[in-house]
């Protein structure tokens, strides 16, 4: 009913899903791992959420742009392949960033600011717009260069 190709929505559904063991509310694996290590639940439930929440994302590339079905290998007729290896790159790129903002590391650890930077890059590469894309994209490529300047002040150089 929302215009969404079925294989698409049961391709949704799926991944959501096969997510559930790992992530919440259900997060069966992260009890079971905990239970038989010994470990606190509810920290490894936090692991668990923090490593899987960047691939949370990754269903609404091809449910929210027609064009985005093509990660799913089926591009659309009226999507070029330039447009499809577009969406792809964003999507990866978009995936990146979330994983360094959650993680706290891109090329070394990251500020609280560079964090938030990191995450709103991230959703605006996986979010189907041009505009946004190009804002993410350009503001991915600042945080890379200002981790790698970081990166390189605070390396002694041995000579």
């Amino acid at each position: 009913a929302l215009g969404v190709p079925d294989f698409a929505a049961h391709m949704f559904i799926f991944y959501y899903a096969v997510l559930s063991a790992v992530s919440s509310p259900n997060a069966l694996a992260p009890f079971a791992a905990a239970s038989i290590t010994g470990g606190d639940p509810h920290k490894t439930i936090l692991h668990s959420w923090k490593y899987t929440l960047p691939a949370l994302v990754v269903p609404f590339v091809f449910v929210l742009d027609p064009a985005g079905i093509a990660l799913l290998l089926k591009a659309p007729a009226a999507a070029s392949w330039l447009q499809v290896a577009w969406i792809a790159f964003a999507a990866v790129a978009g995936i990146a960033a979330l994983a360094a903002g959650v993680q706290k590391w891109m090329l070394r650890a990251c500020s609280q600011w560079e964090r938030w930077v990191l995450i709103a890059c991230g959703l605006m590469l996986v979010y189907p717009s041009n505009g946004f894309n190009s804002i993410g994209l350009f503001g991915l490529a600042v945080m890379l260069g200002w981790q790698w300047r970081g990166l390189r002040m605070a390396t002694p150089v041995i000579r």
